[in-house]
């Protein structure tokens, strides 16, 4: 049986030039298939799979015995001639979603997007998906819940801001999405709309601000949409970078502020 070798890197060419250089074989007559073409993984940065080849050392060819009493010339042996056939690279052996008939549906990308991130976390965890009229929900159950929540919640958005940006990626009009764990997102929606409304009506009572400290972008967003309507109070964000303080202020002296000095 010829021996064959393994050789990667992180494209076909680099693995074939590598097995070139090792074997002291010229690329012309290296023969070589395919085993794995490779993947960027997500970004680049998730996911990330090297290509594969594995290359077969054809054995010498024996010369051929001879008579001894034979009279005639020594035979001159063949040149071996190696033809290397084209290789056809199934789908399957794709990394890049846009290998995929699939690729335009933005629950198929999600989904798959999902589970490769959550499978570096942890095991075991499934994703059921609902559409809605404004977004997309991706439901995560099983595995370590608490691992991919995170401290307030930052594991799930920053997986949350990485799926939709990778819908989005080649997408014209932009998909919204939401990615829950346990229901934890949901549980906290309604914890913050309880927590606003209770506010609005002590600010309402006292007529002083009321402020709640370290919010990301998200929980504030909750707070500010469930008292959009309040005819009483207005809530305003307060500092710089992500992480911010929420005030809600009651309008009676916001509007008398911005009266005019006469």
């Amino acid at each position: 049986m010829s021996p064959s070798f393994e050789f990667e890197d992180n494209s076909v060419e680099k693995a074939v030039a590598k097995a070139c250089e090792e074997l002291n074989i010229p690329k012309k007559d290296l023969k070589h298939d395919v085993i794995s073409y490779g993947s960027t993984g997500i970004f680049g940065l998730v996911g990330t799979k090297k290509a594969r080849i594995r290359v077969t050392i054809a054995e010498p060819a024996q010369e051929p015995e001879t008579d001894s009493h034979s009279t005639a010339p020594d035979a001159i042996p063949l040149t071996e001639q190696i033809v290397e056939e084209p290789v056809t690279m199934p789908a399957a052996d794709v990394g890049d979603l846009e290998a995929h008939p699939e690729a335009d549906d933005p629950k198929t990308v999600g989904r798959e997007a999902l589970q490769r991130i959550i499978d570096f976390i942890t095991t075991d965890a499934t994703i059921s998906i609902v559409e809605r009229p404004d977004r997309i929900l991706f439901n995560v159950s099983g595995g370590n819940a608490a691992m991919l929540i995170g401290r307030r919640g930052q594991t799930l958005e920053a997986i949350q801001y990485l799926v939709e940006k990778i819908i989005n990626k080649r997408r014209g009009k932009r998909v919204r999405i939401q990615v829950d764990v346990e229901g934890y997102a949901q549980n906290r929606q309604t914890g913050l709309q309880k927590l606003a409304g209770r506010l609005a009506e002590k600010v309402k009572g006292t007529g002083k601000p009321a402020t709640i400290g370290q919010m990301n972008a998200h929980d504030r967003r909750i707070v500010h949409l469930a008292l959009k309507d309040n005819n009483a109070v207005r809530t305003q964000s307060i500092g710089e970078g992500y992480i911010r303080k929420l005030v809600i202020f009651p309008k009676k002296n916001f509007s008398r502020k911005q009266k005019p000095n006469r």
